[in-house]
């Protein structure tokens, strides 16, 4: 069945349940009752039968009768009489020889069949009760009673009516059942269609709600939703308004390359017009300054893209433990220890390139000032009740004075000319940490020197 509704629309699916389900209880439901009413209607015809029993058990036992038999299988019922009518009683001694029988007048001389052979252990006052086949071969329902009157002598009691009447009356229970069952599962079959269209509304004005935005006539999901339908609607807006924001950035980052770009380009310009021995200098130093602004900015550009996307995941402790042993061997002249503590299953909620960028240039600083050491730590936080990942990087330097600290964020300051770079370090780990919603903080470490600490989107394995 999951087979054959694979690729079905809902509607179709949830249909095709009801209907298999439906059709199933109503088929056991229709077995179980079937069954029942014959039990009951066995148990109705049975209790007649033992009635007229009892009424010739009395008949053995009146007062005063020397003779049992005497006015006999007077039971009040014309059908005894009748030749063959399929109801018939019959008495008969077990201790006679040959058996004293009596029958009604309906049974002509024939015999009726015994539910249970004599035997020396059989006990008297018994009920045996079950189907036979009678004069004709016609199937009876049979009721058999043994009477111990004592000195007078052991009788069996034989009742016995058509079985076709129990038939009969279950045929007629069984066709209401079928006509009651077909009209009860179409009024089911009506109401599960006309529930099915109405739950499944607020889904199609959803869909109608996204195909009017991607023809550009709204903007946004609008409208009220039930409960289980509109944290999609709001998870849809806010994709909207994430990729609005990633289109938004990735213009910026175009606009400011450009930008960055033009000085370059007049100095170059300027340069050629009035060929000096210095052009070739001139203009390595200005296509360097170029390579690195388009560099930063392409990177930014990608960044601000990838930023939202669904399902990007990368392990933070191999990340760290691979930048702690490619700096360790860059730095190594410096004899520096670079620990790293991370929590096992940290996860960052991006890219791995990303995360190496924002990690790298934060592990580059520290070893660049460093003494002897440098701790990484990783862990997971809580910021506005969503899980974050921490990351801190401590060196044992000489540390930032507070009023440096802000500064040193600033795209393409450098704070010591002595020391190697471009000044962009810490203002693109600001940005990135940015763009996934997260910040670069500064401050004092531990160790002695400074503390750099990102907080991004993060999770963990469970």
């Amino acid at each position: 069945m999951r087979r054959l509704l694979a690729g079905r629309s809902i509607a179709v699916r949830l249909a095709a349940s009801s209907l298999f389900w439906s059709s199933l209880i109503l088929l056991i439901a229709g077995l179980i009752l079937s069954a029942v009413y014959r039990q009951a209607t066995e148990r109705a015809f049975d209790e007649r039968l033992l009635v007229y029993a009892n009424d010739l058990a009395a008949d053995l036992v009146g007062p005063g009768d020397q003779e049992p038999q005497r006015g006999l299988g007077s039971l009040g019922d014309p059908r005894f009489d009748i030749p063959l009518s399929g109801w018939y009683w019959q008495v008969g001694r077990l201790d006679a020889k040959p058996r004293d029988v009596k029958a009604s007048r309906s049974l002509l001389g024939n015999p009726l069949p015994t539910l249970a052979e004599a035997s020396p252990d059989r006990r008297f006052g018994q009920i045996r009760k079950d189907y036979a086949a009678g004069p004709e071969g016609r199937m009876l329902r049979m009721l058999e009673r043994d009477i111990d009157l004592g000195e007078d002598g052991r009788f069996v009691v034989r009742l016995a009516g058509p079985a076709d009447e129990i038939s009969d009356a279950q045929r007629r229970f069984v066709m209401a059942l079928v006509i009651t069952f077909l009209l009860l599962g179409g009024a089911l079959g009506l109401s599960t269609l006309f529930q099915i269209r109405f739950g499944l509304k607020p889904l199609l004005d959803l869909r109608a709600a996204v195909g009017s935005i991607r023809r550009g006539h709204s903007e946004r999901i609008a409208g009220d939703y039930p409960s289980d339908i509109a944290p999609l609607a709001e998870e849809l807006n806010l994709l909207l308004d994430a990729n609005r924001e990633i289109l938004e950035r990735a213009r910026t980052q175009v606009g400011n390359l450009a930008h960055a770009l033009k000085t370059p380009l007049s100095v170059i310009i300027n340069e050629a017009s009035e060929p000096t021995p210095e052009l070739s200098a001139r203009v390595r130093e200005q296509a360097a300054i170029m390579r690195d602004q388009m560099d930063y900015y392409l990177n930014r550009a990608r960044a601000a893209a990838l930023a939202g996307t669904l399902g990007a995941v990368t392990e933070v402790g191999p990340v760290l433990e691979a930048l702690a042993r490619t700096f360790g061997k860059i730095y190594r002249e410096k004899d520096l220890s670079v620990s790293v503590e991370a929590v096992e299953g940290l996860r960052f909620r991006g890219e791995r390139q990303d995360l190496e960028e924002m990690a790298g240039n934060l592990v580059d600083n520290a070893c660049k000032w460093a003494e002897a050491r440098v701790a990484i730590r990783a862990g997971l936080g809580e910021d506005k009740a969503r899980p974050v990942l921490r990351i801190t990087v401590d060196d044992d330097g000489p540390g930032l004075p507070p009023e440096a600290r802000a500064e040193a964020m600033r795209r393409g300051r450098r704070l010591d000319e002595t020391k190697p770079g471009s000044g962009l370090g810490l203002s693109i780990v600001a940005e990135l940490a940015a763009i996934y919603g997260g910040k670069l903080e500064l401050g004092p470490s531990p160790l002695g020197g400074t503390r750099a600490e990102i907080t991004v989107a993060g999770d963990m394995v469970a």
